[in-house]
């Protein structure tokens, strides 16, 4: 069985600012308050960088091309 993931740092946060900025009508003070609210996080929890899921796979794999 697999084990459950533990949810990224401040995933939360980010995907509702990411959601919000898709909607029509665009409301732009929310998405603000949306950012500062991810930017809130991101300092409390000391994040460096994000990623995607895709990305760190590409990451870790090393190259396969043959030369």
């Amino acid at each position: 069985m697999d084990e459950p993931r533990p949810q990224p740092v401040c995933a939360e946060e980010a995907l509702d600012l990411l959601n919000c900025v898709t909607q029509s009508p665009f409301d732009q003070d929310k998405c603000h308050r949306l950012l500062l609210t991810l930017r809130q996080c991101v300092l409390n929890k000391k994040v460096k960088k994000f990623s995607l899921v895709d990305q760190e796979q590409k990451e870790t794999k090393p190259s396969s091309k043959q030369g």
